[in-house]
């Protein structure tokens, strides 16, 4: 009985591999988050202010990787990046060389497959801040861009929140997407979801139940950190 704990402990402890994968989806995580606040923020500011006959086409293609099966972007994307592709052919004539199967892939699949994750919670804040601010910043004489920069990004805060946290959680679970742009290469492109692939592949279920554990208390802090969220958004924007 004494050596039970110790036998669970062996079973349960995390790989070289394992660690390597951790780090490696954290690190793309990490910057598909921030790539996605810089370039999502813009785009919901436009998507809610603008009255363009535009708008219907932008806001579909922003929100139609919410709706693709994930291995049909992820297909798209593999033949836009590959040699034929015309990103493929623009990453070669830089000198860059093709970006599938690489984290620099990797990083552009999950710019454009967690796009609504942060675009939809900031428009929404944006849209819920309404036009008075705007309006009184304007009675002071205040630029549109000074605006935006002092009134309507500090209003909007609580969804910026809600975009960053739900844009890296979908970055940590993506499966599909990752699978076809960056394979299952360790140490470049094998991140949690595809380790744990790995090895139930393998057939070694005990590592593929410690990342998959991993994984669930992961998801539960952040639907609890996104409940906080939401109650903090219905204070400021009531």
């Amino acid at each position: 009985m004494g050596g039970l704990p110790m036998t669970l402990a062996t079973t349960f402890q995390l790989s070289p591999q394992d660690w390597q994968a951790i780090v490696l989806t954290i690190e793309l995580a990490s910057l598909t988050t921030l790539c996605l606040l810089i370039l999502a923020t813009p785009l919901a500011w436009w998507l809610s202010q603008t009255t363009s006959r535009w708008r219907p086409a932008v806001s579909a293609l922003a929100t139609l990787p919410l709706v693709l099966p994930p291995t049909v972007l992820g297909f798209y994307l593999l033949v836009l990046l590959g040699p034929q592709g015309w990103i493929g052919q623009i990453t070669q004539a830089l000198g860059l060389g093709v970006l599938s199967f690489s984290f620099g892939g990797l990083l552009l699949g999950s710019i454009v497959f967690s796009l609504p994750f942060a675009v939809q919670p900031i428009q929404h804040a944006f849209e819920a801040m309404g036009k008075r601010p705007l309006e009184v910043a304007a009675t002071l004489r205040a630029r549109p861009i000074d605006a935006f920069f002092t009134v309507a990004l500090p209003l909007a805060r609580p969804g910026l929140l809600t975009a960053a946290v739900l844009t890296f959680a979908h970055t940590v679970g993506e499966f599909g997407v990752v699978l076809m742009i960056g394979g299952n290469i360790p140490g470049q492109t094998q991140v949690v979801s595809t380790q744990i692939y790995a090895h139930v592949e393998a057939m070694d279920y005990a590592q593929a139940h410690t990342l998959a554990a991993g994984m669930v208390g992961f998801s539960f802090v952040v639907l609890v950190a996104l409940s906080l969220l939401k109650k903090r958004q219905d204070r400021v924007l009531p």
